[in-house]
């Protein structure tokens, strides 16, 4: 065993066993804790699990290569995310806090009907499943590479452990758990980039420092056969850049997983106090990514830059067993690099791979090589089994017991909603193994999934009192069925054959034009079918309006 697979082991076997030991005594008998946490979390605690809910495998592990690769164009990922927190704590989380309901598909189904609801869920499951994929993966690339074991193997591994977890205690246990997972993630990310700022410029702030080595990295990239770094719209067309941003800030106010955890707070004032928290949280590494892309490529690009093939680096090799580096047989010196197999280039590495690989790259120390690893696995298991509670209570708390068992009790439910998440996981498992792109972009596509079904029910629901269930319904459904369908077709998966982008709009931004359909669906049929009751624009007031309180034995039937 080598003193990395050593180090790996160490930290990931004494962060799960922390992460055991929280979720053993955090495990529930109720549906209340299990899906909310009995609404006791304090804010600080909240604000560092949404950090942590929020930063998956795609923040940690595949943002910062996104950018590396993408250069300027990659800031839609930080703009796109990070604007789309701000979005949702400001404009959505206060009042769906206040309705106060276990479930986004429960909000919607008292604001419009049952049948919406339904909708809700299954669009809840199909989000939640597809963002899923993509923490598998991260957590089987991690295991691949570090431990030595083949990336299936990894998935299976990863799979397992945030099931005992999950299961155990719900919502309650990964809120704690997330919250050390937040503080192995940010340690494991911070330190990596505050010492690689140090050698390379001797200012250890790598937010500030990066910028010493922009210029030389633009040589290098261009000597490569690389975009220059730092010119504007060079992989994706301008149009593209504003719907994949747009479509990741709506996604993020919409997702789901995301919006429970605001269900978690006491009181509404807790929910405004823990978005403060967790936006801080989140900065921390948001602001890092782009240094660290910076970094790791220039020290990628500087280390391999006229080597002979023979004669490159020990990671190279190390990272070649995995799949995700492959060298050119055919070439003698590294004159070319990419990301993308179907380039041809002497050297092609992946996107996924930087963050965990940088340190790595850049010589540092087995200890912190092996931290970030398990700052990758808490990454990774912290998003995912947020996502699996979401499958969890659409599965349990809106369609099963909403449909077949009406007078189920507790411990049905709850045995329903375990069950409900030991079947995405197998799912997802087979999914993660092969996914359809990269972390980040298989995430991308939940968001746009997200923008174009949820948020606008959301938001029309809370804004707009003429909004009925007829039109919030039939905007969901061509917002959801457009975007899904522009991805299939899009992309090479299910055996289908990939197609040309239309407009040059990307799948990843396709979600942002299914927001706007769903708007102006649910506008115009809306407009043409009855209006809501009376009890239903009272609900509405009583949820804008601190000072509103509803009776619901007052305003009428719904």
């Amino acid at each position: 065993m080598s003193a990395i697979q050593l180090w790996t082991t160490v930290f990931i076997v004494l962060s799960f066993g922390v992460y055991m030991v929280i979720a053993w005594r955090s495990r529930v008998r109720e549906t209340e804790g299990f899906y909310v946490a009995g609404h006791g979390v304090p804010t600080v605690a909240n604000g560092a699990a949404i950090g942590a809910d929020w930063m998956s495998a795609a923040s940690f592990i595949s943002m910062a290569g996104l950018i590396a690769f993408l250069g300027y164009d990659g800031s839609i990922y930080l703009m796109g995310w990070t604007g789309g927190y701000v979005l949702l704590a400001l404009l959505l989380a206060p009042y769906l806090r206040k309705w106060g309901k276990f479930t986004v598909p429960e909000f919607v189904g008292d604001r419009y009907s049952e049948p919406v609801r339904s909708l809700a869920a299954v669009a809840a499951i199909l989000i939640s499943f597809t963002y899923v994929v993509g923490q598998m993966n991260g957590g089987g690339i991690v295991f691949s590479r570090f431990l030595n074991i083949d990336i299936a193997y990894g998935v299976m591994i990863a799979a397992v452990i945030i099931f005992v977890y999950a299961v155990l205690g719900g919502m309650k246990s990964i809120t704690w758990t997330q919250v050390a997972q937040y503080t192995v993630l940010i340690t494991a990310y911070l330190i990596p980039a505050v010492a690689v700022a140090q050698v390379m410029t001797g200012i250890p702030v790598p937010q500030v420092s990066f910028g010493q080595i922009l210029n030389g990295l633009n040589e290098l990239s261009v000597q490569l056969g690389l975009e220059v770094f730092t010119d504007p719209f060079t992989s994706r067309p301008m149009i593209d850049i504003f719907l994949v941003t747009m479509a990741l800030m709506i996604g993020t106010a919409g997702l789901p997983h995301v919006i429970i955890r605001f269900y978690t707070t006491r009181t509404v004032r807790g929910s405004r106090y823990s978005a403060f928290w967790a936006l801080f949280f989140i900065a921390l590494l948001y602001t890092t990514a782009p240094a660290v892309g910076a970094f790791t490529k220039f020290n990628l690009l500087e280390g391999v830059n006229g080597t002979a093939t023979d004669n490159l680096p020990a990671w190279v090799e190390n990272w070649a067993a995995t799949g995700l580096v492959t060298v050119n047989g055919n070439a003698d010196v590294i004159n070319s690099v990419s990301n993308d197999p179907a380039a041809g280039a002497d050297l092609t590495v992946n996107n996924d791979i930087l963050v965990l690989a940088s340190p790595e790259i850049a010589g540092l120390p087995a200890p912190i090589v092996g931290l970030v690893a398990a700052g990758g696995m808490a990454a990774a298991m912290s998003t995912a089994a947020g996502l699996l509670l979401v499958i969890s209570s659409a599965a349990s708390h809106d369609l099963y017991f909403r449909y077949f068992r009406k007078t189920a009790g507790d411990r049905e439910r709850l045995m329903v909603g375990r069950i409900a998440m030991a079947a995405a996981i197998a799912v997802a498992v087979v999914a993660g193994i092969n996914p359809p792109a990269f972390v980040a972009q298989v995430v991308a596509f939940a968001f746009g999934m997200a923008a174009a079904s949820f948020f606008p029910a959301i938001v029309l629901g809370i804004f707009w009192k003429r909004c009925n269930a007829v039109g919030a319904g039939a905007g969901m459904v061509t917002g959801l069925v457009l975007t899904v369908g522009y991805m299939l077709y899009t992309l090479e998966v299910f055996g289908l054959q990939a197609n040309d982008h239309v407009f040059g709009v990307s799948p990843e931004g396709i979600g942002a034009v299914g927001a706007v359909v769903n708007v102006l669906v649910a506008v115009v049929v809306s407009k043409m079918t009855a209006p809501p009751s009376r009890y239903i624009t009272e609900m509405v007031e009583a949820i804008r309006y601190p000072a509103k309180r509803l009776d619901p034995a007052e305003g009428g039937e719904r």
